[in-house]
């Protein structure tokens, strides 16, 4: 189907998993996912992920493809970019969708940043996501326990005319369990006086409930990437340790790419329509 913007795919479900994906078959095991679950998602591509591969295109160029020939609603998303003209390269491959995170900066800059940022996506209709609050587990400015000002969030937003917001309420990012405890109170007081929609980096240490009493509060996109990561290893190992004579990439990342379709397809439906997890 045509490329899916992110306003499109988040009027349309309650809630949208966005999955990030290092190499191909991750993001074919998103899409897979997605097909399975009758429910569009984002399909994230990091600065981490662009650094490993060389460059925004090889990667993306992939993702763009998958998208157009999906079943699914898929957005292709830039997560995390730091780096401006990373976000400048996204923009002119056609990617609809990108995050600016000026979150390591003052906040003077960051606003001033990311206000030029907007203004240069939106001239080609792309969606900006950006950040507040400093969501744990990144290092340097992304300091753990940092909980997003509403106040702040409100002001951010006004000044900036970012799309999604990126808040800090409890959650870090690379966490390989699910037992982070978010702060639904605060979710609650952002999503009534944030007028975009927010989002919930570090999900992957979330348990399904608290990804679930985090949409009920006002949750919009949930980014899921460890966590996938977790599952797709885990098949490898099992695989590797069924037959240690095997040589052929495809005979151990099959049943990862699998599982990992599975997953994305059970959390898929958690997030689009409240289905058990």
């Amino acid at each position: 189907m045509p490329l899916s913007d992110m306003r499109a795919v988040l009027t349309a479900h309650r809630a949208v998993g966005a999955f990030n994906f290092v190499q191909l078959e991750l993001a074919e095991a998103i899409v897979a996912g997605a097909e399975r679950a009758g429910a569009g998602v984002v399909l994230q591509l990091s600065e981490n992920a662009v650094r490993f591969h060389g460059g925004v295109a090889p990667a993306a160029a992939a993702a763009l493809r998958l998208a157009e020939a999906s079943t699914a609603p898929i957005v292709v998303h830039l997560d995390h970019a730091t780096d401006v003209e990373l976000v400048e390269e996204a923009i002119a491959l056609g990617l609809p969708s990108v995050m600016y995170d000026g979150a390591h900066l003052d906040d003077a800059e960051n606003v001033a940043r990311t206000a030029s940022v907007v203004a240069r996506a939106h001239e080609h209709g792309v969606w900006v996501e950006a950040e507040l609050g400093e969501v744990g587990g990144k290092g340097g400015a992304h300091t753990p326990g940092v909980r997003t000002d509403v106040d702040d969030a409100a002001a951010f937003v006004a000044a900036t005319g970012v799309d999604a917001l990126a808040v800090a309420v409890g959650s870090s990012h690379a966490m390989t369990s699910r037992e982070a405890s978010l702060d639904e109170g605060l979710i609650a007081r952002l999503a009534e006086r944030v007028p975009v929609p927010l989002v919930l980096h570090g999900s992957s240490g979330v348990p399904d409930s608290g990804i679930d009493r985090a949409i009920v509060a006002g949750m919009r996109k949930i980014n899921i990437g460890t966590h996938l990561n977790v599952v797709f290893t885990a098949a490898v190992r099992e695989a590797l340790a069924a037959d240690s004579a095997v040589v052929d990439p495809r005979t151990y990342v099959r049943p990862a790419r699998e599982a990992v379709a599975a997953e994305v397809a059970r959390l898929a439906g958690l997030i689009s329509h409240g289905a058990a997890g």
